[in-house]
């Protein structure tokens, strides 16, 4: 649909019943959205609309030793809270743990054209990322949000940057915007990265 460099896109992972909801930011403001249960769906648009990098609000890799993960314990030393990744084990056999699973396979869909940043990917070239919309909210914010509040401050934090969150509807969409605005923000540069290559980054804006 586009060529631009700088279109970013942002996924809200669900089980696999409620399925994936996916917004796309394009340059000028426009925003486009769209909903599956299918995995392969969701890889397959964001790719039509042209993306060049995908922010998405699930694990993308399972703990490793006993211990959240060190992106996870960087946004608690942030007074970030967020649900501790389980090992595989763990999470192939709870039901819970369905929506993290559901995002284990978009990753694998995305991975064809969007390989999963590696702490060393350069701004240009095409990647998919893990990031969570908490912590963002918080970023933007510049202060630790609480989550009860979620539904008005996270519209606003995107009115703010000029999105029109009457055209995005749900609460899921407006997570998927988020994990956009960090995709934007990692086309220019403008970001940081939280863990490391074992057990995955978190990306946020700078």
């Amino acid at each position: 649909m586009t060529d631009s460099m700088n279109v970013a896109a942002g996924i809200d992972v669900g089980g696999p019943g409620k399925g994936c909801h996916a917004v796309v930011l394009h340059d000028g403001g426009d925003v486009e959205k769209f909903h599956s249960t299918d995995a392969a769906a969701i890889a397959a648009w964001v790719r039509q609309a042209g993306a060049r990098a995908i922010g998405v609000d699930a694990p993308c890799h399972w703990r490793c030793g006993e211990h959240m993960r060190p992106a996870e314990r960087d946004l608690a030393r942030r007074r970030i809270h967020c649900f501790a990744t389980p090992g595989r084990e763990m999470a192939e056999s709870h039901p819970f743990y369905a929506w993290m699973r559901n995002g284990l396979s978009l990753y694998q869909s995305l991975s064809v054209d969007y390989p999963l940043f590696d702490g060393s990917a350069p701004a240009r070239a095409k990647v998919c990322f893990e990031t969570f919309p908490q912590a963002i909210a918080c970023t933007l914010a510049g202060k630790p949000l609480a989550a009860r509040n979620k539904r008005k401050e996270r519209r606003g934090l995107l009115e703010e940057l000029g999105i029109d969150t009457g055209a995005l509807g749900s609460l899921d969409f407006v997570d998927a915007a988020l994990c956009a605005v960090t995709a934007r923000r990692y086309l220019l540069g403008d970001y940081q990265k939280l863990g490391d290559s074992a057990e995955g980054y978190i990306l946020l804006p700078a």
